[in-house]
């Protein structure tokens, strides 16, 4: 064959090599498909969103990946296996950027508040609770922690000014009702209800569901949004080098679409507090 020849082959397998690719990348890019990591309740939530009309106006295609630890998923996540998580809190995700080796993760924007709250199979309310009571609390660093401000907020402690994330019973400054405070594991708090031993539970509102509990009716105390609860409010997080990407934020058009909103109210019968703030909500959060 003569040049002219080889080279009129070249140019072609290059448009066909070419074509192809495009053709792939438009491909991905109509479709924009997202596989975002989950849990428990948030796993059912999205792929219930993925198979939704908004999905489908928004051109999302989502898969879902569920996972059984928030640890597993958010190295998942900073390694690129999974997209985007939706499962944490963000003083969750402080801690993990902290201590992480595994990469660092950055929040897309805000979802939820899922309320902690206090319970006694005793008491109607936080200021019948009696001197020298005993106060059941996650003994995990991050649970703990929220569940001490939260008794705060209600004005039965008092913690450390500088009071972080993974604090504990250590920056308790003042408990004038002399408290007792019995560390648990959190999956236990509907079962300690009714134990003689234990006088209020702090439950986390998952557990408090699975026990048949709504923390909206059944808490003698829960949390609220407000700027004590901030580091409470459940976010979105995609690995770093994702900060900024145009589609994942597509996902909190679709989280906040009045029909989404709906479906998680109605399934959770409102104790998936929608939150709508912007990043710099979280600013000066410890």
């Amino acid at each position: 064959m003569g040049k002219k020849t080889w080279f009129v082959i070249l140019a072609v397998l290059v448009i066909i090599v070419g074509g192809v690719t495009y053709a792939k990348a438009s491909k991905r890019a109509s479709t924009n498909t997202i596989t975002i990591g989950s849990v428990t309740s948030d796993a059912d939530i999205w792929r219930h969103l993925a198979k939704s009309d908004a999905a489908k106006r928004l051109k999302l295609n989502i898969k879902v990946k569920e996972f059984t630890d928030g640890l597993t998923l958010n190295k998942a996540t900073a390694e690129g296996q999974v997209d985007v998580n939706a499962f944490q809190s963000y003083s969750y995700f402080q801690a993990f950027n902290q201590d992480s080796k595994d990469g660092k993760l950055v929040a897309i924007g805000t979802t939820y508040l899922e309320p902690l709250g206090i319970y006694s199979g005793k008491y109607k309310s936080v200021k019948d609770i009696p001197d020298g009571a005993t106060i059941a609390i996650a003994k995990d660093q991050a649970d703990e922690a929220r569940g001490l401000k939260l008794l705060a907020d209600a004005g039965l402690i008092k913690i450390a000014s500088n009071f972080g994330a993974l604090d504990g019973l250590e920056k308790v400054t003042s408990n004038p009702h002399h408290f007792k405070f019995k560390e648990i594991d959190d999956t236990t708090g509907g079962r300690l209800l009714n134990d003689n031993g234990v006088d209020a539970v702090l439950i986390s509102n998952s557990v408090s569901q699975a026990a048949g509990l709504n923390v909206l009716k059944d808490a003698i105390y829960y949390e609220h949004i407000n700027n004590h609860t901030r580091a409470n409010v459940n976010i979105l997080a995609t690995a770093a080098k994702n900060k900024g990407n145009k589609t994942y934020q597509k996902l909190l058009t679709l989280y906040r679409d009045k029909a989404s909103q709906k479906y998680i109210t109605d399934k959770y019968h409102g104790t998936k507090t929608e939150v709508v703030k912007p990043l710099s909500y979280f600013k000066g959060v410890k």
